[in-house]
């Protein structure tokens, strides 16, 4: 039987209202896409699947109507929309009992959690997109690797601290700077003033961290902050993926991250990573937070002072390069935003 597939209108209310009141039913959350399609029968919603920008999500069908190929009905509808915008490498979040129908579409898994899967399909895979950073930025097989994993919104001396005992402890270290385009300063000024603020540390390597890691595939909460039960997978899903893909393609043999007593949501990622990484061999160092005094010096602070319009009070959290771009007009637009 054919089953016609139709995008919703997302501005009406009550074809929203309707997405989501379905998925409830899954225990699915509607929220935070940019296209949804939905299959109907007697006008009443039978299957769904939303994206928002590469990444396929919020997918369920009617326990009566599985087994019929709506999947691949509303896969191949999706993936329309995908290739109109450009895009041709997409990653799908599923439960774990629907890995299977994705993989009968072509998609290949990446990691499975408890209770979360994810995978990819297209023009490139983690594999390779790997390989590429290696040969890019000539990272030596044969030498070991301490990691840093970086938004730096934007670069401060408490980063640079924790770079600068990193540096110290090891022959080589890598930053990679978190690449989702989802902060106050983007990552091509973040990249630039992290390229800058650690130039004198020869042992020091900066590359972009890409699609694998801190980004809204493997851990959309970092970006949306919320401190709900989907954390805990979230975080053990990017933690593993860091561990089974990163550490062995770059030969890393330590992670180093700040100490984060504000933050609930960063603070549950570090407590994965030391549950998780040692399994791959990667020891975790946990660094103190550099203080000014007694006051933790961190991003937020410094993205806070600048709201309030305190310029000046930024120049001792702040390496040379991070407080001049503030001072350029690159930089005036930047606070201006805040």
């Amino acid at each position: 039987m054919y089953y016609n597939v139709e995008s919703i209108n997302l501005k009406s209310n009550y074809e929203t209202k309707e997405v989501k009141k379905f998925l409830e039913k899954f225990s699915l959350k509607y929220e935070d896409v940019d296209y949804t399609v939905v299959i109907r029968e007697n006008n009443d919603i039978i299957a769904t699947c939303s994206k928002k920008e590469n990444i396929l999500k919020c997918f369920a069908i009617n326990e009566n109507y599985q087994g019929l190929g709506l999947s691949n009905n509303l896969i191949s509808k999706v993936t329309e929309q995908l290739f109109l915008e450009g895009k041709y490498h997409s990653f799908i979040f599923t439960k774990p009992e629907n890995q299977f129908l994705f993989e009968g579409l072509g998609y290949k898994n990446i990691f499975t959690t408890d209770k979360v899967s994810l995978l990819e399909s297209g023009n490139k895979n983690i594999n390779s997109s790997l390989d590429k950073l290696k040969n890019d930025y000539k990272i030596d097989d044969n030498k070991e690797y301490a990691a840093l994993v970086m938004n730096c919104n934007p670069f401060t001396l408490g980063h640079r601290y924790i770079v600068e005992i990193a540096a110290k402890e090891n022959e080589n270290v890598i930053i990679f700077v978190v690449e989702e385009d989802k902060s106050a300063f983007t990552f091509e000024t973040r990249f630039k003033l992290i390229k800058e603020g650690t130039k004198d540390l020869k042992n020091v390597t900066v590359i972009p961290a890409g699609e694998y890691v801190i980004s809204s595939a493997t851990f959309p909460n970092y970006f949306l902050k919320k401190n709900d039960d989907e954390l805990k997978e979230y975080t053990k899903l990017d933690c593993n993926i860091f561990g089974k893909y990163f550490a062995k393609k770059f030969n890393i043999k330590r992670r180093y991250v700040g100490t984060e007593p504000h933050c609930k949501v960063t603070n549950t990622y570090n407590i994965s990573m030391q549950e998780i990484l040692p399994k791959y061999n990667v020891e975790v160092k946990l660094i103190n937070r550099k203080k000014l005094q007694n006051d933790d010096i961190s991003a937020s602070k410094v993205r806070k002072l600048l709201k309030e319009g305190h310029i000046e009070k930024v120049k001792n959290l702040l390496p040379r390069a991070s407080f001049d771009f503030l001072l350029s007009k690159e930089g005036e637009l930047v606070i201006n935003r805040l």
